[in-house]
């Protein structure tokens, strides 16, 4: 069985994640997980899929077939059984709207040289105060043996730098 990553990206529309169901379903695939958004009229996504052997080049053939509704990346993924188990953990940003929040996040957990599984943000409205709030809700894989405590000290230290409330959970 072949694993293939599928990065999609188009123009939103009605239907587009029923035709790329439909094309990995016809070609005997699977499809194991995948994040998908759409975001200011474009419509964006990761996929795994797994395919049986013989059937892996024709699926890919028949995605780049869509390519007037989805441009399609493919792409081979490790099988799941050689994957380490990590453990992940989470946390929440939220603070006043600025520019390099997420630059100062980011960098805290690459000193780490830690992997981040999700990251996903937006701008709103303060409630009360006016003005715009960030909010970053992060989730970051940890080798099986390693100890969250360090990167959860980095963070909360940079939220008091950057002015941020940090909720790890």
């Amino acid at each position: 069985m072949a694993h293939l990553v599928l990065t999609v990206v188009g123009d939103d529309r009605a239907g587009l994640v029923s035709a790329l169901a439909h094309t990995v379903a016809d070609h005997g695939g699977n499809w194991e997980q995948s994040e998908l958004a759409e975001l200011a009229g474009a419509f964006a996504g990761i996929v795994l899929v797994s395919v049986p052997d013989e059937q892996q080049q024709s699926l890919i053939t028949a995605l780049n077939g869509l390519d007037g509704m989805l441009r399609i990346t493919a792409h081979d993924a490790p099988s799941p059984t050689s994957i380490a188990t990590p453990h992940a953990v989470s946390f929440t940003v939220l603070g006043n709207d600025r520019a390099g929040i997420v630059r100062d996040v980011t960098a805290a957990i690459a000193a780490h040289a830690l992997s981040i599984d999700t990251f996903r943000s937006r701008t709103l409205d303060a409630p009360m105060a006016g003005g715009t709030l960030f909010e970053a809700t992060v989730t970051v894989s940890l080798p099986a043996d390693a100890d969250a405590g360090a990167l959860t000290s980095a963070l909360e230290a940079l939220a008091g730098e950057i002015q941020v409330d940090l909720t790890v959970g």
